[in-house]
């Protein structure tokens, strides 16, 4: 199984970025690839530039990655209660790519987390609600609120009931891509 994973936002010190990193690790991780959207900057959207210049390269290159995963993993950064603006620049982009939808059709196990007890429940209802038109087959959500309290570098997950959840939804996604790739 070839995984795509990555953190909806640019910053460097992301605990969204920490995360998927290590969700992304409980799979195999000999075959996961993590993306940094800033390997993926490019001007704001805008109708004008797009009639000037066309889809930018690194919006194929980033469609490119999502085609060739199995499974997406996903931590969306929640900015003022949405996306942050360079994942939505990416995503804005990468709808513009004629003929294929946003992501691919891909199965998706998409997360959030914050420092607040709410844990990016904004940003996750609204991606949500929106990804399936966009070709994600989102198999399982998951948001750990909290994150300076309920998450250790080195234990990982500290809230018991947080982590079986996760460590449940883990198991679910392995079991529904393992039956996919042997239909």
């Amino acid at each position: 199984m070839k995984i795509v994973a990555f953190a909806g936002t640019n910053s460097p010190t992301s605990i969204n970025k920490v995360l998927v990193e290590y969700v992304a690790k409980q799979f195999d991780s000999n075959n996961v690839e993590f993306l940094d959207l800033n390997d993926y900057e490019m001007p704001i959207y805008g109708v004008h530039r797009e009639q000037q210049s066309g889809v930018p390269q690194e919006a194929m290159n980033f469609a490119e990655k999502i085609d060739s995963a199995d499974l997406v993993i996903m931590s969306l950064a929640e900015h003022n209660s949405s996306y942050s603006v360079a994942f939505k620049n990416v995503f804005d982009w990468v709808s513009r790519i004629q003929g294929r939808p946003h992501w691919g059709d891909k199965d998706m196990f998409l997360m959030a987390t914050a420092p607040g007890p709410k844990g990016g429940a904004n940003v996750l209802a609204a991606a949500t609600a929106r990804f399936p038109h966009s070709g994600a087959n989102i198999l399982e959500t998951f948001s750990l609120p909290k994150f300076g309290s309920n998450f250790d570098v080195a234990k990982g997950i500290l809230d018991e009931e947080k982590a079986k959840e996760l460590e449940f939804k883990i198991a679910k996604i392995k079991e529904e891509v393992a039956a996919k790739a042997n239909v």
